[in-house]
C-alpha cells in the first residue's frame, strides 16, 4: 500500500526599502500540486500565478494587479563633478639679464691699400 505524501510550502519577502515584494505557496498531496505565487514588477504592477501540476501537465492563470507607470525618461545629462583646477603658481619671473658684450670693438688688421700702378698717361 503506498502512503500519500502531503506537503505544504511558503516564504513571503517584502522589502519596502529596496522595492522587494515576491512569495510563494505550494500545497501537494503526492498526486497534485497547487500553488500561487507573486512579484512585484519593475512597472509598480503585482504579478499573481496561480498553478496547478498534476499528471496532465502544468496550468497557470496569471493575473496583474495596479497599473503600469512608467516614469518620464530624462536625457542623460551627468554634472560636472569638479570645477576647473585653479593655478597654484603665478606667473614665472624672468630670471636673467641682457647679457653685456663682452668685446670691445675689433682692432684694425689690415693696412690702407696702397695703389700699384700710377695714373695712365696721355
Amino acid at each position: 500500500m503506498r502512503r500519500a505524501c502531503h506537503s505544504t510550502y511558503n516564504y513571503v519577502v517584502k522589502d519596502d526599502y529596496q522595492n522587494l515584494d515576491f512569495g510563494h505557496e505550494s500545497n501537494s498531496d503526492g498526486k497534485v500540486v497547487t500553488g500561487d505565487y507573486h512579484v512585484l514588477l519593475p512597472d509598480g504592477r503585482i504579478q499573481t500565478v496561480v498553478y496547478t501540476a498534476d499528471y496532465n501537465g502544468y496550468r497557470a492563470e496569471v493575473t496583474y494587479q495596479g497599473e503600469a507607470k512608467y516614469p518620464e525618461a530624462k536625457p542623460y545629462a551627468p554634472a560636472p563633478s569638479y570645477g576647473a583646477p585653479k593655478p597654484t603658481y603665478g606667473a614665472p619671473e624672468p630670471t636673467y639679464k641682457e647679457p653685456a658684450p663682452v668685446y670691445g670693438a675689433p682692432a684694425q688688421t689690415y693696412e690702407e691699400p696702397k695703389a700699384l700702378y700710377g695714373a695712365p698717361e696721355y
